[in-house]
């Protein structure tokens, strides 16, 4: 039994009537849903069942994943909470537009986004928090991500470089977790009235740097994981006030989904646009989002006259190029890799295609920049993590599947396994058929574990 402090109850109580509070009360109390959404990127089929789909979600359903099944391990699935998908399912992404994940750990709303795009336009994938952003990278590389530019960053820090950027942001505002309480117990343990209108001033200043990195006309896709208007309605009525924002419906048809409460802000009608999310609706987890348009219109971007270009010194010698192309060569490549002579470049011996080219003065603190295809050795290429995740993308030749569970488990804790296989040198190393490491065979068929440290179970 959750143990709610009075303030929160009194509080809802007043907002929702006696009646509906206590069936929030309650509601709290219950086991949370888990749900999983598939990786349409890549050529999934998954061993869960399949029956009880989120509505009004793609390709997401109710059930449990562990983090040690091939289907996460290969990038195949994401375990999210259900309602948290819905911000990046209303988002509107389209393949080749620029779009802000500003708030983006652990990853759940960037994969979806990135899953839109399909390869195509940028994906920024941004947290400030230097621990957190390594779970972030671990997932966009895991799903296959290909044009994901990942930072470690203030949002005020992006604004020089990104002024006006983007066609889409997502805020996924750090919040006062009232929506998470069931799910983590801890977050009662800092709530307050106080905590909440401290949440809400930092939101503010969140909002108040997205704002110069949108482009007149962008979309404005804000989330909490919180129940207080103060955090949601009352923002969204703000960002109209203050930036001229346009409240946009959502196209989600609200059967067990409620919808924003005007008088819990400044009484503005279109504040029913907004959806909310309460866990008493079986849907999941608390959530508030709401889709805003930017004033004025889109900018039509004028094509630079072309200029001699200059000699780029981190791009790939004829040497360095005939060294990848030796593994390279040998796997099929999906669209985003198939000219990587001309694109790649290296810095510290690492060999990537970037998403973007940023200002060589940019003081930013990035994590990854596309896909890193691997390291340069002495004479030698080395295949990355990364690459073997975006070649599960399309079919491979050069594969070897693990045949038995125990094989796969000590695959996992780093450990070489002994083959039968004509294959030799790098191969893609899979179970039950999903992808997802490199490994390399060598003459006495010992299977060399090129499986990640830090990732290892």
């Amino acid at each position: 039994m959750l143990n709610l402090p009075n303030e929160f109850k009194t509080k809802y109580e007043k907002l929702l009537g006696t009646k509906k509070a206590q069936e929030l009360f309650a509601a709290m109390n219950e086991e949370s849903k888990k749900a999983f959404r598939i990786n349409t990127l890549k050529p999934t089929k998954v061993s869960y069942e399949l029956t009880d789909s989120v509505p009004q979600i793609n390709s997401a359903y109710y059930g449990e994943v562990s983090g040690e099944d091939p289907e996460w391990v290969s990038g195949s699935v994401y375990s999210q909470d259900p309602a948290a998908m819905f911000p990046a399912a209303i988002s509107g992404v389209r393949p080749g537009e620029r779009v802000l994940d500003l708030c983006a750990a652990p990853g759940g709303k960037t994969t979806a986004l990135g899953e839109q795009l399909k390869g195509e336009g940028l994906l920024v994938a941004n947290e400030i928090s230097a621990t957190r952003v390594k779970a972030l990278r671990e997932n966009i590389e895991r799903w296959g991500i290909s044009n994901a530019l990942i930072t470690n960053e203030s949002p005020e820090k992006l604004v020089p470089i990104f002024s006006e950027f983007f066609d889409v942001i997502l805020v996924d505002a750090p919040c006062s977790g009232e929506g998470m309480f069931r799910k983590n117990p801890e977050a009662i343990v800092y709530w307050s009235q106080d905590y909440v209108l401290t949440c809400q001033n930092r939101q503010k200043e969140i909002l108040n740097e997205a704002v110069k990195m949108l482009q007149p006309g962008g979309r404005l896709i804000y989330s909490t994981c919180t129940f207080a208007p103060e955090e949601d309605e009352q923002i969204v009525s703000w960002l109209n006030k203050e930036y001229g924002f346009t409240i946009l419906d959502t196209g989600i048809q609200a059967n067990k989904i409620d919808v924003g409460q005007p008088e819990w802000a400044d009484g503005n009608p279109d504040l029913t646009k907004t959806l909310r999310f309460w866990p008493q609706d079986g849907i999941g987890e608390g959530q508030f989002v709401a889709v805003l348009q930017k004033v004025g219109k889109a900018r039509i971007e004028k094509k630079s006259k072309n200029k001699k270009a200059k000699r780029d010194p981190w791009r790939l010698t004829k040497n360095d190029q005939e060294l990848v192309g030796q593994v390279m060569d040998q796997f099929n490549l999906p669209v985003a890799l198939s000219d990587w002579r001309n694109k790649a470049k290296v810095r510290n011996e690492h060999v990537y295609i970037p998403a973007i080219s940023l200002p060589e003065k940019s003081k930013l603190h990035v994590i990854n920049n596309g896909v890193e295809l691997g390291i340069l050795k002495k004479k030698r290429f080395e295949p990355g993590h990364q690459l073997a995740e975006v070649l599960g993308k399309v079919k491979q030749e050069r594969v070897y599947d693990l045949p038995t569970i125990e094989e796969y488990q000590n695959y996992l804790h780093g450990e070489t396994v002994k083959v039968g296989s004509d294959l030799r040198g790098f191969v893609l190393v899979s179970y039950q058929k999903l992808i997802f490491s490199f490994g390399k065979i060598a003459g006495n068929q010992v299977l060399k574990n090129f499986y990640p440290k830090g990732l290892r179970k």
